[in-house]
């Protein structure tokens, strides 16, 4: 099996990048195996976005947490699966509530499928998460219902919106912080504790993956209108199309409120019509990239990224420190 290591990620330490790219080897029979039903369809159904592919990004962060102790501790692989099952789980119903046709470059199992089996699958893969959690003993499951609690909490918010007098930027960085970075504070945190890492190291990577979350999700808010092709399998503009708040238009706003440039309010305007229509969305789309609201979301992409990276100072120096230190970098770099 090949497994690259997400983000072109160069892991310098020959020995970290085959530990590296042993784990994650195992990760993807463990997601294999863990989607496999005694009913085809169900495997079917389940398998299809392990197929997909996908960056694979936490069980990324749960090895590379895992340095700090036993990298071979029996409870560090399934730990990545766990984390990364619940992530695929989230997709199938974020793409039910979206109503999107496509996930990381093929077609979204609720256009496939219809609405019902996606959720039903998305649940399947809960369970099977669930499942491998109760042998990793108590502590993990609370970790894990915690976390899960918060990205529900993250997408309610969302879908409620800010409540009167609240800050849309900030109702929105409460959002991500439930929505992505919770997991990934996960990843990091079930690595180093699986790991029998020092509560210290569990504190960091906890903490790391929590800003590195966040910093991930606004790098994809960004590479949404920058790009023009969007790593994710969406085509640019995606989430402008489909009226998603993200966080570009959200300091668009934020800057209309501010100053009122007439110029600004038109943008707005043309933001908040319907983009369904070719002519228009390609408009609002050339006319965000040339704005300044699209680089100062870059320049909050940046600030979390550096604060993941200052989280990290009190680890000792060693190899799998430095790939940290780089993942902050290949994170936002994808946002230019």
């Amino acid at each position: 099996m090949t497994v690259t290591v997400p983000f072109g990620l160069s892991v310098r330490d020959q020995a970290l990048e085959a530990d590296v790219r042993a784990g994650l080897a195992a990760v993807e029979e463990g997601l294999l195996d863990a989607t496999k039903s005694e009913v085809p369809f169900i495997t079917q159904a389940a398998q299809h976005l392990v197929h997909a592919g996908g960056k694979r990004f936490r069980p990324l962060l749960v090895m590379l947490a895992a340095q700090f102790g036993d990298q071979y501790a029996p409870g560090v692989v399934p730990s990545a699966v766990v984390v990364e099952l619940t992530h695929l789980a989230t997709l199938y119903h974020d793409d039910v509530m979206d109503e999107a046709e496509v996930r990381r470059g093929v077609e979204s199992a609720n256009n496939r499928w219809g609405n019902s089996v996606a959720v039903l699958t998305g649940d399947f893969l809960f369970a099977r998460a669930s499942h491998i959690l109760a042998d990793l003993g108590p502590e993990a499951v609370r970790i894990q219902a915690e976390a899960f609690e918060r990205l529900v909490t993250g997408q309610i918010l969302e879908t409620a919106g800010p409540r009167d007098g609240r800050d849309p930027v900030e109702h929105y960085l409460d959002v991500i912080g439930g929505k992505t970075g919770s997991l990934i504070a996960v990843s990091g945190r079930f690595g180093a504790m699986m790991s029998g890492a020092d509560e210290t190291v569990v504190d960091v990577m906890t903490q790391f993956g929590e800003r590195l979350g966040v910093a991930f999700q606004l790098a994809d808010d960004v590479l949404d209108i920058a790009s023009d092709t969007c790593e994710s399998g969406k085509k640019p503009g995606t989430d402008l199309r489909e009226g998603i708040p993200t966080l570009p238009v959200l300091r668009l706003h934020e800057r209309v409120r501010q100053l009122g440039l007439p110029e600004d309010v038109e943008l707005a305007e043309l933001l908040d019509s319907d983009l369904t229509d070719d002519a228009r969305h390609a408009e609002a789309l050339a006319r965000l990239r040339a704005h300044p609201a699209l680089e100062q979301a870059r320049r909050d992409a940046l600030r979390y990224a550096e604060e993941a990276r200052s989280a990290l100072a009190p680890l000792p120096e060693r190899d799998a420190k430095n790939a940290l230190l780089e993942l902050c970098d290949a994170v936002v770099d994808r946002a230019g």
